[in-house]
């Protein structure tokens, strides 16, 4: 059957509206409706299923990265296992939650904690198995949350193949943050644990932090240059001095060859993601976050692999940000594959 990229997506068609089987696809998209430990608002477990609807209605021709559905797109099915852990965990993280972690004492509540922690484990494990077949079958993996705690054995598969990882980290939180509310795998403490626990990535790259708590600072100051931050006053300031473009060229300067792009969509304007669970004034524009990616693709370095994260569906069916969501994984898939010499980027016509 002949596809036609011009014509409206079928009901029943996979990502983006495309016509690709897993084994016939070059990028893989892996969905981990998981979002167990998130402190504030819940839903991006819910991510996966919204940006998968919301893909139908984007355009495959890209004005910036071109034709990137060529090379063959299409996502898994969620793992029903992974929903129900995350069903089970999240009902047992709700005291702990309210707690603010203070539960000291509290055996029935420490048991709780110790069995999410468990559970948190056994997503890590699944991830990366699924991950490291995945790249030993030759496909580009992405991760699609879930919240941002999702991608650590994602990330542990890909540093195993690129040993000397950088990983190219935009959000509105630092998520330098040891164990918060006790959780040892929380989406506050996604880059601790993968520059903690992974040796193979050598530079964290953060763009866009906003959020963050004076441990996190003195994380940051005493990495010895791993962690290098670009705050969002900084992107504010200057993007304001008309010089934004350069400022960002200089941060991927810091990264080495090889790069992991882990995207929260709350590094955004909130005004692009109102329903994901913690937003915060500031952060990038749809354009911007695109600029940024692009030029680890115009430095000559390579996107191995990409994760997004904390895509939450709004009430009464509001799409918004899974569209928001959908677009912004399509422009990471674009420059993803450019940055791997297997799409061009177009001649836009003038006239």
């Amino acid at each position: 059957m002949s596809f036609d990229p011009n014509a409206a997506a079928a009901a029943d068609s996979g990502i983006f509206g495309l016509p690709f089987a897993p084994d016939e696809a070059r990028v893989v998209l892996l969905p981990v409706p998981w979002d167990a430990t998130t402190s504030y608002g819940s839903g991006a477990a819910d991510g996966p299923g919204a940006i998968l609807e919301a893909s139908r209605q984007v355009d495959l021709f890209d004005a910036e990265t071109g034709k990137p559905f060529e090379a063959g797109i299409a996502m898994l099915p969620e793992s029903a296992d992974i929903r129900a852990w995350n069903n089970e965990a999240r009902l047992l993280a709700e005291g702990i939650i309210e707690a603010g972690g203070n539960i000291a004492g509290d055996a029935e509540l420490e048991s709780a904690l110790a069995q999410v922690n468990a559970i948190s484990a056994r997503i890590n494990d699944v991830v990366y198995l699924d991950t490291k077949r995945l790249l030993g079958q030759g496909k580009i993996v992405g991760l699609i949350g879930g919240d941002h705690a999702t991608p650590f054995g994602a990330i542990r598969a890909y540093a195993e193949t690129f040993p000397g990882l950088g990983i190219l980290h935009v959000d509105a939180h630092a998520d330098l943050r040891h164990a918060y509310e006790g959780f040892e795998h929380s989406h506050a403490s996604i880059m601790e644990n993968v520059t903690r626990l992974i040796p193979g990535v050598s530079k964290l790259l953060q763009v866009g932090i906003r959020d963050f708590c004076e441990e996190e600072i003195t994380r940051i100051g005493q990495s010895q240059g791993r962690i290098t931050t670009l705050f969002d006053v900084q992107v504010a300031r200057a993007r304001m001095q008309g010089r934004l473009l350069d400022v960002f060229a200089q941060a991927v300067g810091k990264l080495p060859r090889d790069v992991y792009v882990s995207f929260d969509i709350d590094g955004l304007d909130p005004a692009l993601c109102p329903n994901t669970g913690t937003p915060v004034p500031g952060g990038l524009s749809l354009l911007e976050a695109s600029a940024l990616v692009g030029m680890i693709a115009q430095s000559g370095r390579r996107i191995v692999g990409f994760d997004l994260n904390e895509v939450a569906p709004g009430e009464e069916g509001d799409e918004w940000d899974g569209n928001v969501g959908a677009r912004l994984l399509y422009k990471l898939i674009g420059w993803t594959l450019i940055s791997q010499g297997l799409s061009k980027a177009p001649v836009l016509p003038v006239g």
